[in-house]
């Protein structure tokens, strides 16, 4: 798997396709692989001519495991976004996020919006100015000796995927805890189109799409019938809405 250093963290990612350009940033807890190969997110935008590139965040997959939380703020992460698309040479890209990626990509759209043909919002609503989903509890249940000793039921739901995933649990600690870094809505107003904020009928975790979009005034919503944070990454609305929104932009 090809890596790059952005500074003294090594950032590995795939890079497939061609066409123009999509940078897919994945959630909290998982990986490149996990949030966008394995579900078929890229033979799937590849065979529609895309130019797929897709990074393990830092702390994440295969990229360096820091443990300092410091080394995890949102606009720290979003730097290694622009940096690998320095490395690769491209200027603009749509950017697709997946929950806490959806932070990061939204973060960079407030910063460097010459640096995006359109953003995609997803399993990410009103949380991304309100809050909500994983927080001290999942830290702590990461850290835990053992998923038994687990009580809170979202730590141990998080905690099993962490061990399924072999992650390091104290680098994703670390990750949570430094990332929590909320977007204003004056921030987020600033958002222009093209903007795509997809979340799923049944996520408890996003916020709601709908009120994000009345700030984020350029921005339309993809309801995903009848799935949860966790079933939404790999359904077939999504993935059909996403190439239908691509296929519009300018």
């Amino acid at each position: 798997m090809p890596s790059f250093h952005n500074g003294s963290v090594e950032i590995a990612y795939h890079d497939e396709g061609e066409g123009d350009p999509i940078v897919l940033v994945h959630g909290f807890a998982s990986t490149k692989n996990v949030n966008w190969i394995y579900p078929s997110w890229i033979s799937t935008l590849t065979k529609a001519g895309r130019r797929v590139v897709a990074l393990d965040n830092r702390g994440h997959g295969e990229s360096s495991k820091l443990y300092d939380p410091e080394e995890y703020h949102i606009g720290t992460m979003a730097g290694d976004v622009r940096a690998l698309m320095d490395h690769l040479g491209i200027d603009r890209a749509d950017i697709m996020g997946y929950s806490l990626g959806s932070r990061i990509a939204a973060y960079l759209a407030t910063r460097d919006p010459q640096r995006l043909r359109s953003l995609i919002i997803a399993g990410l609503g009103m949380g991304l100015i309100e809050g909500g989903g994983p927080g001290e509890n999942v830290a702590l249940a990461l850290e835990a000796g053992s998923i038994d000793d687990v009580t809170d039921p979202v730590g141990k739901t998080f905690r099993a995927f962490a061990d399924q995933t072999r992650s390091d649990r104290r680098a994703l600690a670390a990750c949570l805890r430094g990332s929590r870094r909320l977007m204003t809505r004056d921030e987020a107003a600033t958002i222009k189109g093209p903007v795509l904020i997809a979340v799923g009928t049944k996520d408890d975790v996003a916020g709601s799409p709908h009120r994000l979009a009345e700030v984020i005034t350029q921005a339309e919503v993809l309801d995903i019938p009848d799935r949860d944070h966790m079933r939404t990454v790999g359904d077939r609305v999504y993935k059909e809405g996403v190439l239908e929104f691509l296929a519009r932009r300018p």
